[in-house]
């Protein structure tokens, strides 16, 4: 990893967008800039982080992980 040419520096980036292709950007035409960028916030923020589980957050979800930390701060006030 890091090095010029190596594979898996990309892989995930890459995984993302041909899934951001898949399931938002080729479903139709697009009017505006402003609806596509509305069509790809709401699928990131409603689909794509509500699913998938990052290595880094120990196997949760984004929103999972926030509300582990959030609990944990309520708990830390009350």
């Amino acid at each position: 990893m890091g090095r010029v040419g190596a594979a898996g520096d990309n892989a995930a980036i890459e995984s993302f967008f041909s899934l951001l292709q898949n399931n938002v950007l080729d479903t139709g035409p697009w009017r505006t800039r402003q609806q596509l960028r509305q069509a790809i916030v709401t699928w990131i923020e409603a689909t794509y982080h509500r699913r998938r589980k990052q290595k880094e957050l120990g196997r949760l979800t984004p929103v999972a992980f926030e509300q582990t930390l959030l609990s944990q701060a309520v708990g830390l006030t009350a």
